[in-house]
């Protein structure tokens, strides 16, 4: 009610004063004008001071050079600490640690550790017979080879693998006792699936940072299939929104940015300082949230 109050009372996002800390999240780029645009967005987001920014792992491992190459060039051109996405998918022991070791040698402190998904045309993700089983064993893993800040997944409302709540919320415990540094969330759209999950994670004895995901939506055709794979939640009055849009893209930004500053401010409402965008390469977005949040470039 105050934060309603608060709302009537004054401009939305008025006087918010910029103490927020974000990171970004980008893909690596199949082509050469992919590249452009992710090199785009890295250069109009760095003023913004990310603590870090992380780049994906395909399936199977199947952009692993790619991401090794984007990672290392973010944190040696752009001077901003970058994140490794690291998979324990269709690789044994040896090969993932390897590429741990090579991170390490490249000056790199920060792993996204993920079990990650099955590889196209599986239905089921199964460990490989020589490799890491899981997350968490992955963790324990990695923990071996260096002093990393590992960074991990968390799923406000349920992976779609676990039995029930209660086992994912075990297995997020599991990866901070083996040595997490932070929980990243899974993107979601009402604020209350954040707070319900943040309250249950400390109820289980979880004490670890957890930043929440989030995801502006690009295409709403492309949330809705992204959603099916990882069991988000797409509020009702959502569709209605961006119905009529596919062919008005500019409209259809100004929509989505509203949608997720709207999220985030009543994220920020409820004490929440830290928030992870799912940038999908386009940075206007992120930025223009992070704008109405009150964050300003840095000198």
């Amino acid at each position: 009610m105050r934060e309603a109050q608060r709302a009537l009372e004054t401009p939305l996002f008025s006087g918010l004063p910029g103490d927020i800390e974000v990171s970004f999240e980008f893909f690596p780029p199949k082509t050469e004008k992919m590249g452009e645009t992710l090199w785009e967005s890295v250069a109009t987001l760095a003023p913004l001071g990310p603590r870090f920014v992380s780049v994906t792992y395909g399936a199977g491992g199947s952009t692993r050079e790619r991401t090794h190459e984007q990672v290392v060039r973010i944190q040696n051109e752009a001077g901003i600490p970058a994140a490794a996405h690291l998979t324990c998918v269709a690789a044994t022991r040896e090969e993932v640690d390897a590429v741990a070791r090579h991170y390490w040698e490249e000056g790199i402190r920060h792993i996204v550790a993920l079990r990650g998904d099955a590889p196209d045309g599986d239905s089921a993700y199964r460990p490989h017979p020589g490799g890491y089983e899981n997350a968490v064993d992955l963790i324990e893993g990695l923990r071996k080879i260096g002093d990393f800040e590992i960074s991990v997944a968390a799923y406000p409302e349920v992976h779609p693998d676990s039995a029930d709540r209660q086992a994912d919320l075990d297995n997020l415990k599991a990866k901070f006792d083996a040595g997490a540094t932070r929980a990243i969330t899974q993107f979601f759209f009402e604020p209350e699936c954040f707070f319900d999950f943040r309250d249950r994670a400390a109820a289980a004895g979880i004490a670890g940072e957890i930043v929440p995901g989030i995801m502006p939506v690009m295409s709403f055709a492309a949330v809705q299939r992204m959603s099916g794979l990882c069991g988000t939640a797409i509020p009702h009055w959502m569709e209605g929104l961006f119905e009529g849009l596919d062919d008005r893209p500019e409209a259809r930004q100004l929509v989505s940015a509203t949608i997720a500053a709207e999220l985030c401010r009543r994220l920020y409402a409820g004490g929440v300082r830290q928030f992870h965008f799912y940038t999908l390469n386009r940075a206007e977005l992120s930025y223009a949230i992070c704008h109405m949040l009150g964050l300003r470039p840095k000198a």
